[in-house]
């Protein structure tokens, strides 16, 4: 879909917002006048009153170019903010995508509302229907252009150049993790990342052999099951300051997960092609990054792996020697996502020594427990990166929660053989991963874990915003915390 801001439209769709209990908007004046008062007769219904989103569909008469009119609820006026703009765009595309027109604008007078609007058309336009064959013209959007009228064209257009980078980010997440995953594997993973060198990334694919060398046995003792080789994909997008240190983002990227020996129940399982949630969230952050041009260093790094009950994979009961030397007695195969992101986290700290790491992961089904689908649990040794990210969270609508930590903790993983167990019991079991990774972070580093199970993909109702399976959660937020932290 082409979107473009401009002082003026011819679209087949015109729609206007109108305030809570507002009258008709100025903007609309004329075509109230040249549909005989259509769309005043239409405000005045009892049942329209300008709530958010809240839409009233006018058919104009042959005489008025336009063919329809939507008015849309922009909710109480001193309360509409950038989101608010956001749902009126998503809403209004949603709702008008199927109609049969090819064009659709929206009037915002306001320049950031404009943007923020384009942004919540274009998330709501994702689809993903690579493998559909036989879809027929009334099953796909009919719409092509999304129009904002708005008196300041270049204001606008500036302040949707981010969004635009943010929402490319999202939906490469989206699409890294709809694919299948006889499609998307470590190896053919790490080759669309490869792919991204073309968007400017520097990027770096370390195999089994690399990996064995550095003594990354948490990450390869997870991957052994599989006939597929594992993977560390690094991106490198040096933006800033030479000689700053950089920022490090580093994702779960088990791109099926059985559960191994461990095995997962039946139902449901084909949504663990979405374990790699995290590894999606830090590619398309990357690529983000890259395409609004970022004046930071950041470094993603993402750990590849399937985890599969082959007759050579792990065992409940074996000890796992990690890349930082401290030992791991697996006492449950499907708490997997750990033993990736501790050779990957060590990796991190040991080759680009960063100012700070944020670690996101499809870590735990406690989360979904804890926190529902609205927010994704954060845990964080450091008060200022979790603050910066909460912060983050509520600006780009990508919110989080942060939950406790604490040495308390730690004795849920002893272990009788080894330094630690990979599980901690049903109790607390965000905490305990959190706990868990926590001793793989240097003394010293600022660090940030984001188990982001519960809002990584849903079922049900969801916003117009999000219309896809997996939600794409992770590039708009950390976009947003480097731009508010990093980049002045």
């Amino acid at each position: 879909m082409k979107i473009s801001f401009k002082s003026q439209s011819d679209a087949q769709i015109q729609a206007f917002i109108v305030d809570e209990n507002g009258d008709l908007p100025a903007a609309a004046a004329a075509l109230d006048e040249e549909s005989g008062g259509l769309l005043s007769e239409a405000l005045a219904a009892e049942r329209f009153s300008g709530k958010l989103a809240q839409q009233a569909i006018v058919v104009m008469p042959k005489s008025v170019e336009a063919r329809r009119v939507v008015l849309i609820g922009g909710g109480k006026p001193g309360k509409r903010d950038t989101k608010a703009y956001e749902r009126i765009g998503a809403e209004l595309f949603k709702s008008q995508s199927m109609s049969g027109f090819k064009s659709l604008a929206l009037t915002v007078e306001d320049a950031d509302g404009a943007a923020s609007a384009a942004a919540g058309a274009k998330l709501a336009a994702y689809r993903f229907d690579t493998y559909f064959t036989k879809l027929k013209a009334d099953q796909k959007p009919s719409v092509k252009t999304f129009t904002v009228v708005t008196e300041d064209e270049k204001a606008a257009k500036a302040a949707f150049k981010p969004m635009d980078a943010d929402t490319d980010g999202t939906y490469l997440a989206r699409d890294l993790m709809n694919e299948p995953p006889n499609v998307l594997y470590p190896e053919s993973f790490a080759a669309r990342v490869k792919e991204l060198e073309a968007e400017g990334l520097e990027v770096e694919i370390l195999g089994e052999e690399e990996m064995t060398e550095l003594g990354m046995g948490g990450l390869l003792g997870v991957g052994q099951g599989s006939v597929r080789e594992s993977k560390l994909a690094i991106m490198k997008w040096m933006g800033g300051k030479t000689g700053d240190a950089p920022v490090c983002l580093v994702g779960k990227g088990v791109c099926f997960d059985t559960g191994g020996i461990s095995l997962k129940p039946g139902p449901s399982m084909e949504d663990m092609k979405g374990d790699m949630g995290g590894a999606a969230a830090v590619t398309g952050t990357l690529l983000a990054l890259a395409k609004r041009k970022a004046k930071a260093n950041v470094i993603g790094l993402i750990g590849l792996v399937e985890n599969m009950p082959d007759g050579n994979a792990i065992r409940p009961g074996d000890i796992l020697t990690s890349m930082s030397g401290q030992t791991i007695e697996v006492q449950n195969t499907d708490a997997e996502g750990r033993l990736v992101l501790c050779d990957v986290l060590w990796y991190a700290q040991e080759t680009f020594k960063p100012q700070a790491v944020v670690d996101l992961a499809t870590l735990t089904g406690a989360i979904v427990i804890s926190l529902g689908h609205d927010n994704a649990g954060l845990f964080s040794n450091s008060d200022e990166i979790a603050e910066g990210l909460t912060a983050a969270g509520l600006t780009s609508g990508e919110t989080v929660w942060r939950l406790p930590m604490g040495d308390s903790y730690d004795s849920l993983l002893k272990s009788k053989f080894a330094d630690m167990r990979n599980i901690g019991g049903r109790a607390a079991g965000s905490i305990t991963a959190a706990q868990f990774l926590k001793r793989f972070i240097k003394e010293g580093t600022n660090w940030a874990h984001l188990d982001i199970a519960g809002v990584a993909w849903k079922e049900g109702a969801k916003a117009a915003a999000d219309p896809s399976w997996p939600s794409g959660f992770g590039p708009r937020l950390l976009s947003q915390w480097i731009a508010d932290k990093y980049e002045g």
